[in-house]
C-alpha cells in the first residue's frame, strides 16, 4: 500500500505531503484546489507520460515521490532489484521528475530508472479508476479484460497457454505466406544460382591462378630476348667454340688457378688461393651447364602457348569481374552460392512441413479457445449475479448486469470470445449495452461493483477512484461510500470526492487547500480530523463550512458512516 505521497510544483500544488496509509482516504477540496493532481501525481509514478504542463508555473520542475510498503520477498521488491535498485527497509521509494522543457527523470528504490520501469511495477502496485476508464468500460476489450480478471486463477495458466500457441501459429501462417508467396523469386533465384555454379564448376578456377599465369605470360611474351641473354652468358662463361677465338670464363679461371699452383710450391699462401680459383671454376661452371639446360627448356613454340596463356588470362578476369570483384571471391561463391541452393531447393520440404505445423497448432489453438469459452461463459454467469447484488446494494435495486460471451468471432491473440456487459435497468426491461443503456451514475455505480466483485478473486493491493460518484447523489452516494468501505476492508482505498456522503466513510480525510495572493493559486494538502472535518463535510453537502444546518447534517452524516460503515472513522 501507499504510506505517503509527496508532491512539489505539480499544477496549482506548490508542496504538499499526503499521509495515506490502510483503509479508505477521501480527498476533497474545492473546484480549482487540485484535488486531480493527486491522481496525477500517482500517474507520474506509474509510468504516466511525462507533460510539462504539469510543471508550476514559475518553477523549473515537478516533482513527486511515493512511499509504498512492499512484500521484501515479493515480485515486486523482485522487479525493482532487477532494476538495480533496492527497498528502503520494508519501504520501495518511487520518484519522478518532469522539467519545465520536458525532461523526465525516474528514481526506483534509489537509483535511476527508465518510465517504463515505473509502468511494468504499476500493474501490481495500483489499479486507479477515473471518468475515463467509466468511458473504458464501454469497450468490447476493457470488458473481456474485467471478465478474465473476474476468473481469475482458472483462466490465467489456459489463457497463457493459448497465448503461446497462438503467437507460434500466427508465426507459421505468416512464414508460410511468405514463402509461397515468394515461391516464383526464389525459384528464379535458384535456376540464376545453378547456372552460376555451373559456370564457375566448368571453368574450375584455382586459387592465385591468375597471379601464376601473369608471370608466365610474361615470360612468354619475351622468350627472345630470354634465349639470347642465356646463350651470351653461357658462351661467355663456357664456350664450346668461340667464333672470336676469345677465352671463356672457365678457360681464364683454369689458365689462373695453373700459373698459382706451378709458383705455390714456394709460397703455401698461393696454394690456397688456387684452391679458390679451382672452386669459382667449379661454380662458373655449375652456372654455365644450368644456363644449357634453361636454353634446352625454352618453349619451342612459345608464341603457341603464350596465346593459350592469354586465353586462360582472359576468362579468369571474366570470371573475376561477374562474381564480386576477384577471383578468390568467385571461389568462395561456389560455397556460399551453394548452401545458397540448398536452402531454396529445400523450400518444397519446408512449405510442405509448415502447412502440416500450421494445421496442427491450430487444432491446439481451437481446442484452447474453446476451453477459454467454456471458462468464460461459466465465469460469466457468477459475475452478472455477483455484481447484481451490488448493484442492488448501490440503490439500484431493480437492475440486473448480465454478461454475454460470443464465441462466434475471429480467432485473436485473447481467443474467439466476444463479451458484451449489458444492464437491464428494471425487470421485464431488455438488456442494453452500458454505452446505450447506463448514465453516467448509474455507470460510476456499475464500474464499483465490479471492482468490488472482482477484487475478491483478483485482489489489487490500492485502488485510486477519481470522482467514481459523478452523476450520484442522494441515497446512491451513501451506497457508493458505504461500498467503497467494504473494498477498504481488503485493500487500500483512495478516492478523490465532492460528494459528502462518500467521504463520510472514510477513516482518513485529506483536503486539498487553496490559498491566492490574487495572482497565483497555491494549494496545499491537510490531513482533517474532529471539527475540521466537520466544516469540510457541511461545506460540501451545503457550500457553508459554518452553516449550523449543515455542521449538524455533517456530523449525522459521519455519525451515519460510523455505524453502518465498515471502516471506524478516525
Amino acid at each position: 500500500m501507499i504510506e505517503e505521497l509527496v508532491i512539489r510544483d505539480l499544477g496549482v500544488i506548490k508542496e504538499a505531503t499526503l499521509p495515506l496509509g490502510p483503509g479508505f482516504t477521501a480527498v476533497t477540496g474545492e473546484t480549482g484546489a487540485g484535488k486531480t493532481m493527486v491522481v496525477t501525481a500517482l500517474g507520474l509514478l506509474l509510468g504516466a507520460r511525462a507533460d510539462p504542463g504539469l510543471v508550476r508555473h514559475g518553477a523549473q520542475q515537478t516533482w513527486v515521490e511515493g512511499r509504498w510498503q512492499v512484500d521484501a520477498d515479493g515480485t515486486v521488491a523482485g522487479r525493482v532489484r532487477d532494476a538495480g535498485g533496492d527497498l528502503d527497509g520494508p519501504d520501495l521509494i518511487l520518484s519522478r521528475s518532469v522539467s519545465a522543457e520536458g525532461r523526465s527523470r525516474a528514481i526506483v528504490g534509489g537509483r535511476s530508472a527508465p518510465a517504463s520501469v515505473l509502468g511494468d511495477l504499476g500493474g501490481d502496485l495500483v489499479v486507479v479508476h477515473g471518468q475515463s476508464d467509466q468511458v473504458r468500460l464501454r469497450s468490447a476489450g476493457a470488458q473481456r479484460a474485467a471478465l478474465d480478471r473476474f476468473a481469475g486463477p482458472e483462466l490465467g495458466p489456459v489463457l497463457a497457454d493459448f497465448e503461446t500457441h497462438y503467437h507460434r501459429w500466427q508465426d507459421d501462417r505468416a512464414e508460410l505466406a511468405r514463402l509461397v508467396t515468394e515461391q516464383d523469386e526464389r525459384t528464379s533465384e535458384a535456376a540464376d544460382l545453378r547456372a552460376a555454379i555451373d559456370e564457375i564448376e566448368a571453368i574450375a578456377p584455382q586459387a592465385a591462378e591468375d597471379d601464376d599465369l601473369a608471370a608466365r605470360a610474361e615470360r612468354l611474351g619475351n622468350l627472345e630476348e630470354l634465349r639470347l641473354a642465356a646463350a651470351q652468358s653461357r658462351e661467355l662463361l663456357s664456350a664450346e667454340e668461340n667464333p672470336d677465338g676469345l677465352p671463356d670464363a672457365v678457360t681464364l679461371l683454369d689458365a689462373a688457378r695453373r700459373q698459382l699452383e706451378r709458383a705455390g710450391d714456394h709460397d703455401p699462401a698461393l696454394s690456397e688461393l688456387a684452391q679458390s680459383l679451382a672452386n669459382a671454376g667449379f661454380l662458373v661452371a655449375d652456372v654455365a651447364a644450368q644456363l644449357s639446360s634453361y636454353l634446352a627448356g625454352l618453349d619451342a613454340d612459345g608464341a603457341r602457348e603464350l596465346e593459350i596463356v592469354q586465353e586462360r588470362r582472359a576468362v579468369l578476369t571474366g570470371l573475376a569481374r561477374k562474381y564480386a570483384g576477384g577471383l578468390d571471391e568467385a571461389i568462395a561463391f561456389l560455397d556460399t552460392g551453394s548452401a545458397r541452393l540448398l536452402e531454396l531447393d529445400g523450400d518444397t520440404d519446408r512449405i510442405e512441413q509448415l502447412r502440416a505445423d500450421t494445421e496442427a497448432e491450430l487444432l491446439v489453438v481451437e481446442t484452447l479457445a474453446d476451453k477459454l469459452t467454456g471458462i468464460r461463459t461459466t465465469a460469466a454467469a457468477a459475475l452478472g449475479t455477483a455484481v447484481t447484488a451490488e448493484l442492488s446494494a448501490l440503490a439500484m435495486p431493480d437492475a440486473a448486469l448480465v454478461v454475454e460471451v460470443d464465441s462466434g468471432g475471429e480467432l485473436s491473440m485473447h481467443g474467439r470470445d466476444q463479451v458484451g456487459i449489458l444492464l437491464r435497468p428494471h425487470a421485464g426491461a431488455e438488456p442494453r449495452t452500458l454505452a446505450r443503456g447506463a448514465s453516467g451514475g448509474e455507470l460510476s455505480r456499475v464500474m464499483l461493483a465490479i471492482e468490488v466483485v472482482i477484487n475478491a478473486t483478483d485482489p489489487v493491493p490500492t485502488f485510486v477512484f477519481d470522482e467514481v460518484d459523478a452523476g450520484v447523489g442522494g441515497a446512491a452516494a451513501i451506497e457508493i461510500g458505504r461500498r467503497l468501505a467494504r473494498l477498504a476492508e481488503t485493500a487500500q482505498v483512495i478516492v478523490v470526492t465532492h460528494l459528502a456522503q462518500v467521504a463520510a466513510f472514510a477513516g482518513n480525510h485529506l483536503s486539498v487547500v487553496k490559498d491566492s495572493d490574487g495572482s497565483v493559486t497555491e494549494s496545499s494538502v491537510r490531513q482533517l480530523t474532529g471539527d475540521d472535518r466537520a466544516a469540510e463535510m457541511a461545506r460540501l453537502l451545503s457550500g457553508l463550512p459554518d452553516s449550523v444546518s449543515g455542521l449538524e447534517h455533517a456530523r449525522e452524516l459521519m455519525n451515519l458512516a460510523s455505524t453502518g460503515g465498515s471502516t471506524k472513522i478516525r
